[in-house]
C-alpha cells in the first residue's frame, strides 16, 4: 500500500558504476496539511541475504573474514572484518541465494534452512532489505574449502569459532558486523546455542 502523503516527484541518477545512487525528490503532506518538497539520495544495491551456520554438538559457528573498503576509510585500521556469510539475491529468492553463497563462501553444502526474520539495514540512505536465516552445520556438509569466487574478487577466510568466544569477540570489538552481531544474539536469545 502506498503511502498517500508522499508524492514521487523526480529520480536523477547520481551514479551507476557498481550500483545505482540515485537522488529523489519528493513532496511530503505534513500533519498540519502544508506540502514540503523534499530531495534525498537513496543507493539501490539491490537485497541480499545473510546466513549464520551453528553446531549444537560442539556449540560452534561458521563466520567469514575479509576486506571491507568501506571499513578501511572509515577507521577500521586493516580493513578486515569478521561477518556471517552474506551476498546479493541476484534475481535469486533469498533461499536459493543464501544456499549458493554458503557452498561459495564457507565451502559447506546445506539444504535446510530457518528464515528468522528480515530487516532494512540502513534504512535513511540504502533501499536493501536483507533476509536472515540460521542453519545447522555438520562436518560432512563441507565439500570444499570456501574462500569465495576468484571472478568476483572474493577472497574470504573462513573461521570456525566457539559460540562463547563470538560472542566476547562482540564485547572486544573484533565483530562489528551489525547483520553478524544481530544473528549471534538470536541464537543467545532463542537458546539455540
Amino acid at each position: 500500500m502506498k503511502n498517500p502523503n508522499i508524492t514521487l516527484l523526480n529520480t536523477e541518477i547520481l551514479s551507476d558504476n557498481w550500483y545505482t545512487l540515485n537522488k529523489v525528490t519528493y513532496s511530503v503532506l505534513k500533519k498540519d496539511g502544508t506540502t514540503e518538497t523534499q530531495s534525498r539520495e537513496a543507493y539501490d544495491r539491490g537485497n541480499g541475504a545473510v546466513i549464520l551456520l551453528y553446531n549444537t554438538d560442539s556449540n560452534t559457528v561458521i563466520l567469514t573474514r575479509q576486506f571491507r573498503l568501506p571499513t578501511y576509510i572509515n577507521g577500521n585500521s586493516t580493513g578486515m572484518l569478521i561477518e556471517a556469510c552474506a551476498g546479493l539475491l541476484d534475481n535469486d529468492n533469498p533461499e536459493d541465494c543464501i544456499k549458493r553463497e554458503t557452498e561459495e563462501e564457507t565451502g559447506y553444502k546445506i539444504s535446510k534452512v530457518e528464515k528468522i526474520f528480515e530487516a532494512y539495514m540502513s534504512p535513511g540512505s540504502v533501499t536493501e532489505i536483507l533476509y536472515f536465516f540460521i542453519a545447522e552445520y555438520s562436518n560432512e556438509m563441507k565439500i570444499n574449502n570456501g574462500g569465495g569466487l576468484e571472478e568476483e574478487g572474493e577472497n574470504i577466510e573462513v573461521l570456525e569459532l566457539s559460540f562463547e568466544k563470538s560472542l566476547k569477540m562482540i564485547d572486544t570489538g573484533e565483530i562489528k558486523d551489525a547483520k553478524t552481531i544481530m544473528l549471534l544474539q538470536h541464537l543467545r536469545i532463542k537458546g539455540i546455542l
